[in-house]
């Protein structure tokens, strides 16, 4: 399905909502319709889909801005792909809205983490890398290869998944601990156990020589 723009107006770059009445309506409808599309009504998806896409325009700017310089996809062909695999999202109960925006913006990673590694793959290992901006205290020096670390967390997945999701909710969905707890069912106290745990193992894998 294409996408439609209801509005062109750009959001706060620094994150920030500002809230008033009508803002507060758009959100409404965007959980009710979230909640409507996990009951399984298909409709309930398109008429989510004005109400979000600048919300995911600007996440798609943000994330190739900042972490993936080296990308060539523009943002609006990043939501669009995105917006194809969060369609499929057909089982997944969406917890709130913040869920939503989390999910999506792991969506996105993955379309630029599988568009990295094809590129990769294309020049043989030539060179390519992509440059990913966590936060996380474990990348070593303000960069961290996005691929090495998609790969870390990948291993986490097969090992804990409740620690992987975490820290992908935490450091690319940008979910507070009391959203996380919320989406996986536990107590915010377990959130950051989890993320602490989860972290301590992937700086261990990360810097694990290459054989």
């Amino acid at each position: 399905m294409p996408w439609k723009r209801h509005e062109e107006g750009e959001a706060d770059p620094s994150g920030t909502e500002h809230f008033d009445d009508s803002s507060a309506q758009r959100q409404g409808d965007v959980t009710s319709l979230l909640s409507q599309w996990s009951k399984g009504d298909s409709s309930a998806l398109e008429r989510l889909t004005p109400i979000i896409y600048n919300d995911l325009l600007q996440l798609a700017k943000a994330r190739l801005s900042r972490e993936y310089r080296a990308s060539t996809l523009e943002p609006a062909a990043l939501v669009h792909e995105s917006y194809l695999r969060l369609a499929d999202q057909t089982r997944l109960q969406w917890e709130n809205r913040a869920h939503f925006y989390a999910v999506a913006a792991n969506i996105m990673r993955r379309v630029l983490i599988d568009r990295a590694r094809k590129r990769k793959a294309q020049k043989r290992g030539a060179g390519v890398r992509v440059t990913l901006k966590t936060g996380m205290d474990f990348a070593e020096g303000p960069d961290a290869d996005s691929l090495v670390l998609d790969d870390a967390l990948r291993k986490l997945a097969e090992l804990d998944e409740r620690k992987s999701r975490a820290i992908e909710m935490k450091f690319f969905g940008g979910m507070s601990a009391e959203e996380i707890g919320v989406a996986l069912g536990i107590s915010v106290a377990t959130v950051g156990r989890e993320v602490r745990l989860g972290q301590a193992w992937l700086r261990r894998e990360m810097l694990r020589p290459s054989l």
